[in-house]
């Protein structure tokens, strides 16, 4: 899901799944305790998958994402086609692939099993996003303004999404002691998704005027509590 985004972490398999990606305050390179950091062929990893999404940015942000075709990502970051295709199989992808899924099931593990589970998901998806619009606030609004502006951005974010429904099926069922696959589960785990995807939304349709983890409280809010609800104070 769209949040924090450094390309720092180790770069995904051949697949296209996402690695995690280091956890908050710690240098690139490290992770958590016992961690010894990614090896060579790790880093050389590292540096071409970066190489390809900074290039992509820059290109994007010259000629817009209609004109920008993998041929010119692959000759700004000097390597080859086949290899921008290793790493991310769509064009869509070098905007939207990053390591949010793993981070978060991270961290909502580790909040105290007693603790209610909104507050969990405020703490975590809170401090989540408010980290990835204030490390790259450049790259949050442009993935963003593509995700509105650009019909094939806005289908491969929807179809990312369910990925990330189901990351958050699994850790509702292990915190509810319910089936993964409950209706209830699989409903309130996409209706989740969605309220934080039409959040993102907003939030670039109105030119970002609003503070990104405000309007993701906002967002909880209403889901916490219905819409009626909340309408009437």
């Amino acid at each position: 899901m769209t949040a924090a985004r450094t390309p720092t972490s180790t770069p995904p398999p051949a697949s296209g799944d996402t690695a995690p990606r280091r956890p908050p305050g710690t240098a690139p390179g490290q992770g958590g305790a016992g961690d010894r950091g990614p090896g060579l062929r790790e880093r050389k990893k590292i540096k071409t998958r970066m190489a390809i999404r900074e290039a992509t940015y820059r290109l994007i942000e010259e000629q817009g994402y209609e004109a920008t075709t993998v041929e010119q990502i692959a000759e700004a970051a000097e390597v080859s086609p086949s290899t921008v295709f290793r790493y991310f199989p769509t064009k869509e992808d070098i905007v939207l692939t990053d390591e949010f899924d793993p981070l978060l099931e991270r961290e909502l593990r580790a909040r105290p099993a007693d603790e209610p589970l909104m507050e969990s998901l405020r703490t975590v998806m809170r401090s989540s996003w408010a980290t990835g619009a204030q490390e790259e606030p450049d790259i949050v609004r442009m993935r963003t303004r593509l995700m509105v502006e650009v019909p094939a951005v806005r289908a491969r974010m929807m179809e990312s999404m369910s990925v990330t429904g189901r990351m958050l099926c699994r850790l509702l069922a292990d915190r509810t002691g319910r089936d993964a696959d409950d209706l209830e589960v699989r409903v309130f785990a996409m209706g989740l998704v969605g309220a934080l995807l039409e959040t993102a939304l907003h939030w670039a349709e109105h030119d970002y005027r609003d503070s990104l983890p405000d309007l993701v409280d906002r967002a909880l809010v209403v889901f916490e509590n219905g819409l009626g609800r909340t309408i009437d104070g």
